[in-house]
């Protein structure tokens, strides 16, 4: 029995126990959203923007732990999706997305909403294809779901002309994904676990570097293994938050330019860092040359090209982070010479230093009687929350606070656009999010400039009957950038002050939500409170001191040891 490539299409989505996909329906692909009518099997989710598509699959992939697919149609369909890919590429995030496409036969005639989205997107995906011919369908998103979710994860594009939908194919039966050329390692090489565990033990000063491929890889418990067999400290990037319990003795929090003083000092300081799933970008490592400089660096990456790319390795280690991590500790079991009570010792200096670092600079903001600080909104949501929910953001002061103050001890419960830093991406990754755990409270803070990105999202949440609750961060700036130009550009606040801000409660009430506000810090829990008892969804209008700025912060071009501190 032969089908068209739109049941095709369907049917190789349930082949891969495909639930949920996201998208905005068109006329290159109008022949699969008639198959997805007569489908129960895959719910498709039918958002305002293809962008909040993309991040909607982004964010529900992650907290699944599987891949996120999105559906959108061509030419604009296709370039609005193009934010969200990017995104998804930078921070490692394994989704399939199809683009519908012009027929064959006009691919090169500038038909109408004909784009070259393959040729855009080739900076920012993994792989990507232009479906030719029909029968290549299948074998196509088999490799493309293969290629997204293996080795470094990514997103992977696939392009679907509408004449190659309604062909009648036969349907190929199953079988392994084989690929000549792509074979990523995942085995570590026993000689550099050996090196790696020999240095560790000499180390006095030892930091574990843990980035978002703990996530992906499925390491935390591994990790936590490690950190806790050798008293080793943990600081982690923006991506690695809940990778390590925040609320442990070991962690650091965060590191980098918005990272605890702390956290800096230790890796300043550190004569070994351990890197695991981490890249070394600019944001975590300031000025390179002053990065660690009194340490050897052993990086575990499943990406060969990650290693020694920004910093300098001595110790490389080509393999998958949880493989890796389970080596380390399996060789520390093994070893005899290995003394867990001695390493207590030997490092017992080391966190007095630490200790001394936090007490001097502990993380925390000026409170007042009067104004809200958003520090204390973040803090609050911790408490009431019981530090359990999932916590997506968007990008800005918005996004530093909640991961400078909301604790996270468990994986997968924080989403964030790490790498392209995209506003307007956290409350459609709340509406992903909420899609993937139903039973879970999720929380967007975001702030007022970028919740405002994909406002139209609303109108999303309530057609699923989404309980996704925002905590918006309302001073009336686009607060990061106010905050730079304070700071370095003498405050002339250049098109940065939202002379215009909606009413958010009133809009919320538009789409049938939920609005709430609170304009003192009293206001704040039951504000909350009334959120997380609602089962809705919530706008929390927070009206928050206009000018708090992040700190600490490290000054682009300086090392992370020279911090700003107030």
């Amino acid at each position: 029995m032969k089908l068209t490539g739109a049941q095709a299409f369907i049917k190789c989505l349930e082949e891969h126990g495909v639930e949920v996909i996201f998208g905005y329906p068109g006329g290159a692909i109008i022949d699969i959203y008639d198959e997805l009518m007569k489908c129960d099997t895959v719910k498709h989710v039918l958002t305002r923007h293809e962008q909040a598509a993309v991040h909607a699959a982004d964010a529900y992939g992650r907290v699944k732990g599987e891949v996120g697919v999105a559906l959108v149609t061509s030419g604009p369909g296709a370039t609005n999706a193009v934010t969200g890919i990017a995104s998804a590429y930078l921070d490692s995030i394994p989704m399939v997305v199809f683009t519908g496409q012009v027929p064959t036969m006009l691919i090169g005639n500038d038909a109408f909403q004909e784009v070259d989205i393959v040729g855009i997107t080739r900076p920012v995906t993994k792989h990507n294809y232009l479906v030719k011919d029909a029968k290549d369908l299948v074998p196509t998103i088999r490799e493309a779901f293969h290629l997204a979710r293996t080795g470094r994860p990514g997103p992977v594009l696939i392009d679907l002309p509408k004449d190659v939908l309604a062909t009648l194919i036969k349907y190929p039966e199953p079988k392994p994904v084989k690929m000549r050329t792509y074979k990523p390692t995942y085995e570590p090489h026993p000689g550099q676990i050996e090196k790696a565990c020999l240095e560790l033990l000499k180390a006095k000063r030892p930091v574990i570097y843990a980035g978002g491929g703990v996530i992906n890889s499925n390491a935390f418990e591994d990790l936590t293994e490690l950190a806790k067999k050798l008293n080793i400290p943990v600081t982690m990037t923006l991506m690695g938050l809940g990778g390590f319990p925040g609320t442990d003795s070991l962690s650091l929090g965060m590191l980098g330019m918005h990272g605890t003083y702390f956290a800096n000092m230790a890796v300043a300081n550190c004569d070994y860092l351990l890197a695991v799933g981490s890249r070394f970008d600019d944001r975590v490592t300031g000025r390179v040359d002053a990065f660690a400089p009194k340490a050897k660096i052993v990086h575990i990456d499943i990406d060969p090209a990650s290693i020694s790319k920004n910093v300098r390795v001595d110790i490389p280690i080509v393999a998958d982070c949880k493989h890796a991590l389970i080596a380390m500790n399996t060789w520390f079991d093994r070893n005899k010479d290995f003394d867990a009570n001695a390493r207590v010792e030997i490092n017992r200096p080391w966190h007095e230093q630490i200790k001394d670092w936090k007490n001097k600079h502990p993380l925390g903001y000026v409170e007042e009687t009067d104004i809200i600080k958003p520090q204390f909104v973040v803090q609050k949501l911790h408490e009431l929350t019981g530090g359990n929910a999932i916590i997506t953001t968007e990008v800005g002061q918005n996004q530093m606070w909640a991961a400078q103050f909301y604790h996270f001890n468990h994986p997968r419960h924080f989403m964030t656009s790490g790498g392209l830093g995209v506003m307007g991406y956290g409350f459609p990754a709340a509406i992903g999010a909420q899609m993937a755990a139903p039973d879970k409270v999720v929380i967007d803070i975001a702030g007022d400039g970028s919740i405002q990105m994909n406002i139209q999202e609303l109108a999303t949440a309530r057609q699923e009957k989404l309980p996704v609750k925002v905590a918006i961060l309302n001073n009336g700036y686009l607060g990061m950038v106010r905050q730079w130009q304070e700071l370095f550009y003498d405050k002339k606040y250049s098109q940065t002050v939202m002379e215009v801000v909606p009413d958010f409660v009133k809009v919320a009430e538009a789409y049938g939500a939920v609005g709430l506000r609170a304009t003192k810090p009293s206001e704040v829990e039951p504000v909350i409170m009334e959120a997380l008892r609602t089962d809705n969804t919530v706008f929390m209008d927070f009206v928050v001191a206009r000018e708090e700025g992040v700190y600490p912060m490290v000054p682009a071009g300086k090392a992370t040891t020279e911090m700003l501190l107030v």
